[in-house]
């Protein structure tokens, strides 16, 4: 499906993990682990977004957790979406999965990283895939990052990007994998483990005649990897062994 010939442009409204607070206006949201953090929380109908001659915009889907990735499966008649929320994604507090109750076993815990399915009228969810509560998902530190199938829209092995540790994170050195996700059991299955994770870990995906290629961040933005990430050991990324599964 090439998405640039449809007239109508939708697309998928997001916010960080956030709760509507009793008392507040409609619009007032707070991030579930630390109420007094609250943020005004007013998608709209993309009004403000400037579009080419000849498009419209509506929305798809809206209060997604940390959206980083998306994919299409099918034709421009018929098609679901796939969109990929990234979990923990950087260090707070306020962002540790293990403080919701019933941590990463929790189905419905918005800082693991899942994949919510759409039909292609949007709105609410069809299916959630590789939640890490039920056992063989996503890791449940995320950042998960990005997502694609083999073959375009037309489909075949669903491909992700996931690793163990937020940004600066500790304890997970080179944990970054390149997972495939079954589209009716959301089983994860890894195909390419031990990559590094830092500043930047795994992220994109793209496939071109049988081949897989992503992107592999640098692990520091200043060229010195400092003790804020992981202690330092990063800086042994270089001689970590790549396994394909």
């Amino acid at each position: 499906m090439k998405l640039k010939t449809l007239a109508n442009l939708s697309f998928a409204l997001a916010a960080a993990p956030l709760v509507l607070l009793p008392g507040l206006a409609k619009a007032d949201v707070a991030n579930p682990l630390c109420p007094s953090e609250t943020a005004f929380f007013d998608p709209g109908n993309g009004q403000d977004i400037a579009l080419p001659e000849g498009y419209t915009i509506s929305v798809f889907a809206k209060g997604l957790n940390m959206p980083t990735g998306i994919a299409f499966q099918g034709n421009k008649n018929r098609f679901n979406v796939y969109v990929l929320e990234s979990g923990h994604g950087l260090p707070s507090r306020c962002n540790e999965q293990d403080q919701i109750s019933g941590g990463v076993s929790n189905p419905n815990n918005p800082f693991t990283p899942d994949i919510l399915v759409f039909g292609q009228n949007g709105g609410l969810p069809i299916a959630t895939l590789g939640k890490p509560s039920g056992g063989g998902g996503f890791q449940p530190a995320g950042p998960a990052v990005d997502i694609g199938f083999e073959h375009g829209s037309q489909g075949g092995r669903l491909f992700a990007t996931d690793s163990n540790q937020a940004t600066h994170g500790g304890g997970q050195n080179s944990s970054s994998r390149i997972v495939t996700v079954d589209i009716n059991s959301g089983a994860v299955t890894p195909i390419i483990t031990g990559l590094s994770t830092g500043d930047h870990p795994t992220e994109q995906l793209a496939f071109k005649d049988g081949w897989i290629y992503w992107s592999q961040g640098s692990t520091t933005n200043s060229g010195v990897v400092g003790l804020d990430n992981n202690a330092g050991h990063n800086q042994l990324i270089a001689a970590s062994p790549v396994t394909a599964s």
